[in-house]
């Protein structure tokens, strides 16, 4: 359980963290969110210890974040440290033992993790004969490979294929079912939706919205409907109080910009026009929050 408590942190004048307060759960992949320059790896680097706060607490499994609870964290970094002059097998290796593993230990995990990964063959090559993707692949496996309670990854899909990206998002489930935490920081809201069971939004420093991903979209209105039908789509383009935002043949995207028409009214519209097949209220999507709630600010 990592827990951060009224954490403050300045640099002159300028508060980077102002009282950031949340919490992240054991088998829950927890998303830290924000613009650019918003104060999320400040934040991380204070969890991570290489920083200390001004003011406010941070612990992991009740004790205050130190050197004793480095071991018990992995962190991926957005800017990667890898050594290129060494093999594979080499950085997993020493990596491991920097967290407290033997060399036999590290070496077995290492390359067990890369068979998983499918990175089978790679162990004896050097790191700067490796793809970016490729790179991210073992700097994700030293990351956690000693077994960290807590795994803090920074925009982990950066340089990643699709089918290599999947590959991550299944492992990290598989982190999830072994009650690892998770903190996941990306501008990647897709992959936020994927994974993600909480979420904090932090701009200029504060944290301004906070809690599981469905309590967060339930308390935002959507103002789009999907509708599907049998008609003349014609007879769709002119509701009032509504806006197309896509279309195609028997179906329809429509915005409701008139915030007084109720979804209940709009069903009572469409019928009186076409053939309904499906109306859903679309959920809102995280990418709509995060623009929505930053754009307030």
């Amino acid at each position: 359980m990592l827990i951060v408590n009224n954490v403050v942190k300045r640099f002159g004048d300028h508060f980077a963290n102002n009282e950031v307060t949340l919490s992240a759960s054991p088998g829950r992949t927890f998303g830290l969110l924000g613009p650019n320059g918003a104060g999320k790896t400040t934040l991380i680097r204070m969890i991570t210890n290489i920083m200390q706060p001004d003011s406010g607490e941070i612990t992991l499994d009740g004790a205050a974040v130190g050197a004793l609870e480095m071991d018990k964290m992995g962190y991926l970094p957005e800017e990667r440290g890898l050594y290129k002059k060494l093999t594979v097998i080499e950085q997993l290796s020493y990596f491991g033992q920097l967290k407290g593993l033997t060399a036999r230990d590290a070496t077995q995990r290492g390359l067990a993790w890369l068979k998983k990964l499918d990175a089978d063959g790679w162990e004896s090559k050097k790191i700067q004969e490796l793809s970016k993707g490729m790179q991210q692949k073992v700097q994700f496996i030293s990351t956690i490979m000693h077994e960290p309670s807590l795994v803090i990854l920074d925009e982990p899909f950066s340089g990643l294929d699709p089918v290599n990206a999947q590959l991550l998002i299944d492992t990290v489930r598989e982190l999830q079912n072994n009650d690892t935490t998770v903190m996941l920081s990306t501008h990647q809201m897709d992959q936020v939706e994927k994974l993600c069971d909480d979420i904090a939004l932090i701009n200029h420093g504060k944290v301004v919205l906070h809690g599981a991903v469905r309590d967060v979209k339930a308390g935002y209105r959507s103002d789009r409907v999907i509708v599907e039908y049998y008609g003349n789509d014609e007879q769709l383009r002119h509701i009032s109080g509504t806006e197309i935002a896509q279309a195609s043949a028997g179906r329809t995207e429509l915005r409701i910009v008139n915030k007084e028409l109720s979804t209940d009214n709009l069903l009572r519209l469409l019928i009186e026009r076409v053939s309904i097949v499906k109306f859903e209220v679309a959920e809102p999507s995280l990418h709509d929050i995060f623009v929505q709630t930053v754009t307030k600010q």
